[in-house]
Formats: C-alpha cells, sequence, structure tokens
C-alpha cells in the first residue's frame, strides 16, 4: 500500500528509506492530461479514502509533505470485478464507487464480441508481424478455432496466443 500510495501522490525527500529525491506522484503528472487507473477494485482499503478525497478535492498530499498540491486530470478507471458486489462485501467504499462511476461502460467479454475477435487477431497479426518482419495471414479453420474458443483471459489472452502462433509458424499462413 505504500508504494502505491507514493506512485499515485507522490512523495517528498527523506519520506521513507529510499526517498532520495522529492517525486511527483500520478496524478500530478498527468495534469493537463488523463490517468488511467485499472483494476481500481484491488486497491487497498486504507488508500480507497485518499483517493476518493483526491478525486473531489482535485489535489494530493504526497508521502511526507504537508501541502496539498493541485492536479488537473482526467480520471478514467477500469476494473473486471464487480464494485457493487464488493461495497456489499465491505471490500470496496460505497463513495468511492459513487465518485468513479460518472460514465459506465461495460465491455462483454471477448467471447461475446465474435467480430471483435477476428478484428484484434488482425491487429496483432500485423503489429507483431511487422515486428519481427514475419507478416502473416491466418486461415479460415484457424479462425473458425479461435471464434470457438471462449477466450477466459479475454484479449490478453489472445494476444498472447497470436504471438505464439507467430512464433511457431511454419508458413506465411497460420493454420491449425
Amino acid at each position: 500500500p505504500s508504494l502505491i500510495e507514493s506512485e499515485l501522490f507522490g512523495h517528498v525527500k527523506g519520506a521513507f528509506t529510499d526517498a532520495r529525491r522529492s517525486r511527483d506522484g500520478l496524478f500530478v503528472q498527468a495534469s493537463g492530461g488523463t490517468l488511467f487507473l485499472d483494476e481500481v477494485a484491488d486497491l487497498p482499503l486504507e488508500l480507497q479514502p485518499k483517493l476518493l478525497r483526491a478525486l473531489q478535492e482535485q489535489e494530493v498530499r504526497p508521502v511526507g509533505g504537508s501541502e496539498e498540491i493541485g492536479f488537473d486530470a482526467r480520471i478514467i478507471t477500469a476494473t473486471n470485478a464487480d464494485l457493487e458486489a464488493r461495497v456489499e462485501a465491505d471490500r470496496f467504499r460505497g463513495d468511492l464507487m459513487y465518485r468513479i462511476d460518472v460514465v459506465r461502460i461495460e465491455l462483454p467479454p471477448l467471447r461475446d464480441r465474435g467480430r471483435d475477435i477476428l478484428l484484434l487477431t488482425q491487429h496483432f497479426l500485423e503489429k507483431y508481424g511487422a515486428e519481427n518482419g514475419t507478416p502473416r495471414t491466418l486461415a479460415e479453420d484457424a479462425a473458425a478455432k479461435l471464434l470457438a474458443y471462449d477466450w477466459p483471459g479475454n484479449v490478453r489472452e489472445l494476444e498472447n496466443c497470436v504471438q505464439r502462433a507467430l512464433a511457431m509458424a511454419r508458413h506465411e499462413q497460420i493454420v491449425v
């Protein structure tokens, strides 16, 4: 938790053993832009009030500091957890959930977005194929296999699958 706090809010020189110099946290660094907080549901309970206060006041207090520093950043959060269930289980603050739940975009799992599977596969083939100098295409049977799979790891799993296929491919076209 103390490392996360230092990353988010910064720290002053001498605040802890290895704090040899002051450092702005991610909120201040993001001023004038956007800060993306991924897996916000995993934020330790003891840091949630500090995050709530930062969002409400648009200022942070660095670890070991005595003064607040303002920031002007759009905050985007993401999670794959059910925040409402976590609030009910006292594992996430309700007031924080309502503070970050301004515009909710629910993205269905990859398995429910068949067309996206092939679009993302093509993107990854182009990206990693260009990096490796080995452009590849996808055979129809391989595309059918991708569409039939459940993808419990969502996009990250698909990306790894494409990287593995490129590494193992012996022909210009990826086949099953």
